[in-house]
């Protein structure tokens, strides 16, 4: 447990010197002890139900800490960005369920539904989360597959002969 802590630690450390410095001035939120937000995120085929409250900074997805789900850290680097950017990074308690799709499509699920949840927490963070792009719905999605072709775009060879 002590390690996990550690490695999250360390993740934070590192993205709070690297390029995720604000470019606005944020702004103290008033946080309501109470309350508890809700949104839900998606991303290709998966969809996240995110609830936030305030806490002291766990993420548990689907009954596991954060770590355990997603074993990269680039994963956890992406996920911690809304907090990163509002400067709240030990300041609420995330819990949420994932369904569908991949890692890589969950992750952005995630990210999504926690950015819409801050934004529910607090307006004052809306025009950050706004500026970062992170609560815009990614929409692209897999291409179907066309009749008479081997994939979405790649088609049979052709022969003139």
């Amino acid at each position: 447990m002590t390690e996990l802590k550690i490695k999250t630690e360390k993740v934070v450390k590192q993205l709070t010197k690297e390029s995720l410095k604000p470019v606005l001035k944020v702004p103290k939120a008033k946080i309501d002890n109470a309350s508890q937000f809700y949104a839900t995120g998606k991303r290709k085929n998966a969809i996240a139900r995110v609830w936030l409250k305030v806490g002291k900074g766990k993420i548990v997805v689907n009954n596991k800490i954060l770590n355990q789900y997603f074993p990269s850290e680039t994963y956890i680097k992406t996920i911690l960005q809304p907090f990163l950017l509002t400067k709240t990074i030990d300041q609420y308690d995330v819990i949420c369920t994932v369904r569908g799709g991949g890692i890589s499509g969950q992750k952005g699920a995630i990210l999504h539904g926690i950015s819409k949840a801050l934004d529910k927490s607090a307006p004052c963070f809306h025009a950050i989360l706004r500026k970062g792009g992170l609560l815009t719905r990614d929409s692209r999605v897999v291409e179907r597959k066309k009749y008479g072709q081997r994939k979405a775009r790649k088609k049979t060879q052709f022969s003139k002969r």
